[in-house]
């Protein structure tokens, strides 16, 4: 699952333990909402290194 996917599941998961008065599935949108903004920036620094290697592959 993609980082804006799962960051967007988290919100929705939150918010129905908010209505619901569901404590764990509030803490489980909480964490999910966590690990999406990690990947998201994992995937951006993936995509920078890649960038990085194919200016340097093109040089040579």
């Amino acid at each position: 699952m993609k980082g804006s996917t799962q960051v967007v599941k988290g919100r929705i998961e939150e918010a129905a333990g908010v209505l619901t008065d569901n404590d764990k599935l509030r803490a489980r949108g909480q964490t999910n909402q966590v690990v999406g903004h990690v990947k998201q920036v994992a995937e951006k620094g993936i995509r920078q290194v890649k960038e990085s290697v194919r200016k340097i592959v093109d040089k040579v």
